[in-house]
């Protein structure tokens, strides 16, 4: 068996209050990836930005809490909030405040160490909506090491995305994780038509994987299983049949365990199966961040 090597892995962007049907979870894409990767002996960060208020101190007990390690800095702004209403299978609607602290992460010294010692970060398109953070996102991408895993979470919210948001994403990442629906929105925007969405999503990928110089593009596509594609494999892995509770998280802790896999040697086949089995997991649990461990 490996040794673990700890390996330092960072999620940064958004970090807020996913205020469900039945109450307030900690959520946030990036904030989610890092709690996943911790949950595999990984020393894991979550870097973003809270209010000076309740929420945000909530938020900082919640980090305690969940042992999650952190650079979360206060600003004069409010704690994002999300109110996210579920369908009758558990598919999470989101609809996100505003210039809130999370859209203004500043880059400090702390999160310009912490990039030059990173093997693995993750960053979405959502915490770019804004200047300030997108920069701070920038910049941070700027000093991780060239060999460290570069992750771009796709993550379309809303309106909030762009073609050079997305485009620029992805000239500065070696993986690519996008779901089915992200898919042909992105390819629309990029000018693509759409006959066979099946056989299009995985040309698609493939030509993501090629146009931007990819190590791996992943897939999702819900209950209909995942592919991850790299230059010389593709792997397909069916979706197991859970009792849904939710789907908030799930992306996300699919994406969390596939790198700590890899980082522990891990195939790519491997690597798959585990980030199946922990998303499927965390479907049946309520909110993001459940414990997996038991896994």
């Amino acid at each position: 068996m490996k040794e673990k090597k700890n390996f330092i892995i960072v999620g940064i962007g958004e970090l807020l209050w996913d205020c469900l049907p039945d109450g307030k979870v900690l959520g946030g894409a990036p904030a989610n990836f890092a709690y996943h990767a911790a949950q595999f002996g990984l020393e894991s960060y979550a870097v973003s930005a809270i209010g000076k208020d309740s929420h945000g101190r909530e938020i900082l007990d919640v980090l305690a809490e969940k042992r999650l390690n952190h650079l979360v800095e206060s600003v004069d702004y409010p704690t994002g909030t999300v109110q996210v209403t579920l369908d009758n299978n558990g598919i999470p609607a989101y609809e996100i405040c505003e210039n809130t602290a999370w859209d203004n992460i500043p880059f400090t010294a702390q999160i310009k160490e912490l990039a030059k010692t990173c093997k693995a970060v993750c960053f979405g398109s959502l915490a770019q909506r804004s200047k300030v953070s997108r920069e701070t996102i920038l910049h941070f991408l700027e000093y991780v090491p060239n060999d460290s895993l570069k992750i771009f979470d796709v993550n379309l919210r809303q309106h909030f995305y762009s073609k050079e948001i997305i485009h620029h994403s992805l000239s500065r990442c070696n993986i690519l994780k996008i779901n089915d629906e992200e898919v042909i929105i992105v390819a629309r925007l990029f000018g693509e038509t759409i006959q066979y969405p099946e056989i299009f999503e995985q040309d698609f990928c493939r030509k993501l994987l090629k146009a931007y110089g990819l190590k791996i593009v992943i897939e999702t596509k819900g209950a209909a299983g995942s592919y991850v594609f790299t230059a010389n494999e593709t792997s397909y892995i069916d979706t197991p049949k859970v009792q849904v509770v939710d789907t908030v998280g799930a992306g996300d802790s699919f994406t969390g365990a596939f790198t700590a896999a890899l980082l522990q040697g891990k195939t790519i086949r491997e690597a798959h199966r585990l980030a199946v089995d922990v998303s499927a997991y965390v479907c049946t649990q309520q909110g993001a961040m459940p414990g997996t461990t038991a896994l």
